[in-house]
């Protein structure tokens, strides 16, 4: 597959300041700057010209299993848009928790405080309605529907303003040209929203619109509308039937497959040789405890594996069928296909669980994950990664400091942003307004 010089696209999952994923807390205050600490994390991805810096984010927590603070998306990037200038700010927000105005006027609102950088990461919700009433949450399939409305009323909202409904007056005093500011009078199945939205029509069109997810509901979900996918694929045979599956399913659906960049998460952990960084690997495994089995029986459907000896191979009458699990579907079938196809015993499991959460994992030298990066975007896998790093906010540092470079000496990835927006770095289109008007990014 040919690739244009420069063209790989990387994302970096921000950890919370303070804590690694095993839990081992770094050297600093008790109460760090939550914000100094994301600043300093956001500037450095943008020197090393990072596409964009993503937060995930949940509404639920387990007293349990608690994690480092972690602030709500749309108000840090907003904070951070004021220390930035190129990287893209992709927030996690659910359909599940939300409403669509609102959520149409936050993220349309981040995009204009940081000139065209925002982007929506659309996640359904598996869990955390506990938080929100009593109300159970639907089946998979109707969170896919719900949810698919609610990006439709989104994208109705941010093209309610007309390209050119603000302009000068004749005392230049901005103004607004009523007749170009329209009500989308949406009624529909789960949603009746009338309009318009408060603002104006963003400076790259609309933000962009990303997905978590790889279930089959999930890729004809994106294929809708998805402009990046965030997916888990553990293997480059995979990752490479993903790809084709999607960009498939992406022109089916009327699209161009170009304008939609698949991003496996990757897992790493660096070390100045390999022995090093197995070396920590063995120790964040060891350091997980008990969390890693919690998150474990999570991700399997709830069962319990307590009772098991971690060399043992969980019994296959312990592992419902993929489609009876109402929770992550993507993330249960990659771990039910290793205990089942594989025959990979507890241990394993644990091991995968608690460094990337069924992702896909590279332990070894700032060479050996370039290697990694380059194979998979050559070989029709990726068109980049979201990176994740094994070792708190230490790993984003080694990645952007050592892996970066290589990256950009193999003429893989870029030495300056091609644009000012998000959406001109990942090399998209500017939608089409349903009131007319056409921009394309520059150097298009």
């Amino acid at each position: 597959m040919s690739k244009a010089p420069g063209s790989l696209k990387l994302g970096l999952l921000l950890n919370s300041p303070g804590g690694s994923r095993a839990g081992v807390v770094t050297a600093g205050p008790a109460r760090p700057s939550l914000l100094s600490e994301y600043q300093e994390a956001v500037r450095q991805l943008e020197k090393a010209r990072f596409d964009f810096a993503m937060v995930a984010d949940t509404v639920f927590s387990d007293v349990d299993n608690l994690t480092p603070p972690r602030p709500e998306p749309v108000t840090l990037f907003a904070a951070l848009a004021a220390v930035t200038s190129h990287i893209g700010l992709l927030s996690t927000v659910s359909t599940g928790f939300t409403e669509p105005f609102n959520l149409a006027r936050q993220i349309l609102s981040l995009d204009h405080l940081s000139n065209g950088r925002a982007a929506w990461n659309v996640v359904t919700s598996s869990a955390g309605e506990r938080n929100f009433g009593t109300t159970p949450l639907p089946a998979h399939s109707e969170r896919y529907r719900r949810g698919l409305e609610y990006v439709e009323v989104v994208r109705k909202l941010w093209d309610s303003w007309e390209e050119d409904a603000l302009y000068l007056d004749t005392d230049r005093r901005l103004a607004v040209d009523a007749g170009k500011v329209h009500r989308i009078d949406h009624r529909g199945e789960f949603f009746s929203v009338e309009g318009p939205l408060n603002l104006s029509r963003s400076p790259q069109g609309q933000p962009v619109l990303f997905q978590a997810g790889s279930s089959e509901d999930g890729k004809a979900f994106a294929a809708h509308f998805a402009e990046g996918v965030y997916t888990a694929q553990h293997t480059l045979k995979e990752a490479r039937q993903f790809y084709d599956d999607l960009k498939e399913k992406t022109r089916r659906a009327g699209r161009n497959p170009d304008h939609i960049k698949i991003l496996p998460g990757l897992s790493t952990l660096i070390g100045d040789t390999e022995e090093a960084a197995r070396r920590l690997d063995e120790q964040q495994f060891e350091a997980s405890g008990r969390s890693a089995v919690q998150a474990l029986e999570s991700n399997l459907g709830g069962i319990d594996v307590s009772d098991l000896d971690l060399d043992q191979r969980i019994p296959a009458e312990r592992l419902p069928a993929l489609l009876s699990v109402e929770g992550r579907q993507s993330r249960y079938g990659i771990f039910r296909q290793r205990a089942l196809e594989e025959g990979w015993t507890l241990r394993q499991l644990l091991k995968l669980q608690a460094a990337s959460a069924g992702h896909g994992r590279i332990v070894g030298t700032p060479e050996q994950v370039a290697d990694r990066i380059q194979e998979w975007f050559l070989n029709g896998a990726a068109d980049g990664f979201i990176v994740m790093p094994g070792q708190g906010p230490e790993g984003s540092t080694l990645f952007a400091e050592q892996v970066v470079p290589i990256l950009q000496r193999r003429g893989l990835f870029r030495t300056d942003y091609e644009a000012g927006t998000l959406r001109g770095n990942l090399g998209l289109p500017i939608p089409r307004s349903h009131y007319g008007g056409w921009r394309k990014v520059a150097g298009e």
